[in-house]
């Protein structure tokens, strides 16, 4: 018996891994010849075949591109696909939501430009332009003499200095639209503490049954990990406790209120996909994003029946970058403090995997916004790796 628990704990472990080395191989055999692979689903096959013909027009042999469902970091599967394809040029890859690309440091310089100029338009602008961008560098060469070597001192100087900058400004804005965020996440911890209050004479009475206390207290509870976890925030992820407090206090008013009505408390679901202010789902309804595909998501009565008549949901709309967006389309600054309203599972991928879902313009006419920044990776252009996270 011991021995099978093992077999299935190893399988467990093994299985995504063999998943990954399978996926990395089809991206080697394809690179040499197509420059360009996409894991399936990941981007529109009308952005695929956009990217494709841009890097054999552009940069025939020399730059090489892969969009990735695979485990662990993009710079790993990008200094893996470099040793295994084994062609000279420029690596870009975008996982996780990660661009990462390596080859020389005209590569490198590529791939920071690009990710800065177009990461909020999301991955398929990122591409485009590092491709146009790394097939105009230079991927070095001999000769040269001491004048040349001057110049060369000269124009890393410059580049240093533009790069500072650059990260100075990235900051800036990350720590803004962290702030922004926070806030959010705060006016939430407000309303639900707002709505405990409301209902403190109600469930002060002393023939209620227990169940509704019980109920009144989990709310109470869950309203104190919610602010304690709002205080002590200083990064997104911090933000996902906050949610997930707020999700099982919402869960627990809407218990406390149907009790007092004389009402069956409501099943313990996920909250709605396009507000979880709607409370918690009643079912789960096939919706698709502009240029996605279909994917099961839980909804509201209201929103479910609003997605079955072809009618556009009541979504949440969030401000990131003084944008208004929809909140699943604002990237990882929004992605941790919402994706804890769904307990670390469907949606923290839908977030995740909803960047690929919307072209950047010019590919199929897409038009979905991808904000947030490079806040995981560090700073860009860092070791022999060039990009940023989404």
């Amino acid at each position: 018996m011991r021995a099978l628990l093992v077999a299935l704990c190893l399988g467990f472990v093994l299985a995504p891994a063999a998943r990954a080395q399978d996926e990395l191989q089809r991206a080697v055999d394809a690179l040499p010849t197509e420059q360009v692979y996409v894991s399936p689903g990941l981007l529109t096959p009308g952005t695929t075949d956009a990217l494709r013909a841009q890097a054999k027009r552009e940069a025939p042999g020399r730059v090489f591109v892969a969009v990735l469902d695979v485990p662990g970091s993009a710079a790993q599967a990008a200094a893996e696909l470099r040793d295994r394809v084994g062609k000279p040029g420029a690596y870009g890859v975008v996982a996780h939501s990660q661009f990462r690309a390596t080859g020389s440091q005209a590569a490198v310089d590529a791939a920071d430009a690009a990710f800065q100029a177009h990461h909020l338009e999301g991955p398929a602008a990122v591409l485009q332009d590092f491709i146009h961008r790394a097939a105009s560098g230079d991927d070095g060469g001999g000769g040269g003499g001491g004048g040349g070597a001057l110049v060369l001192l000269g124009a890393v100087a410059v580049g240093g200095g533009a790069l500072l900058v650059a990260r100075r400004r990235r900051r800036q804005r990350e720590d803004e639209e962290f702030a922004e965020v926070k806030d959010r996440a705060r006016d939430e911890v407000v309303a639900l503490g707002e709505d405990i209050g409301a209902l403190d004479l109600d469930v002060r009475r002393p023939s209620l049954p227990d169940a509704v206390r019980a109920d009144y207290e989990t709310a109470v509870n869950a309203y104190d990990r919610a602010d304690t976890a709002w205080e002590r925030a200083r990064s997104p992820e911090d933000l996902e406790p906050v949610g997930a407090a707020l999700e099982e206090g919402r869960w627990a008013m809407e218990s406390t209120r149907a009790r007092l009505e004389g009402r069956a408390p409501p099943e313990r679901r996920p909250p709605c996909f396009f507000d979880p202010r709607h409370g918690p789902s009643s079912r789960d309804v096939e919706w698709a994003p502009d240029g996605g595909a279909p994917r099961p998501v839980p909804a509201c009565e209201a929103d479910a029946q609003r997605v079955e008549r072809g009618l556009t949901p009541e979504t949440r709309e969030v401000v990131l970058g003084g944008r208004a967006m929809p909140y699943y389309a604002a990237g990882p600054m929004y992605s941790p403090f919402m994706g804890g309203f769904f307990g670390g599972g469907l949606l923290p991928g839908l977030l995740i995997g909803s960047m690929f879902d919307w072209d950047a313009p010019g590919f199929d006419g897409g038009g979905g916004d991808f904000g947030g920044g490079d806040f995981g990776g560090g700073d860009f252009g860092g070791g022999d790796f060039g990009g940023g996270d989404f």
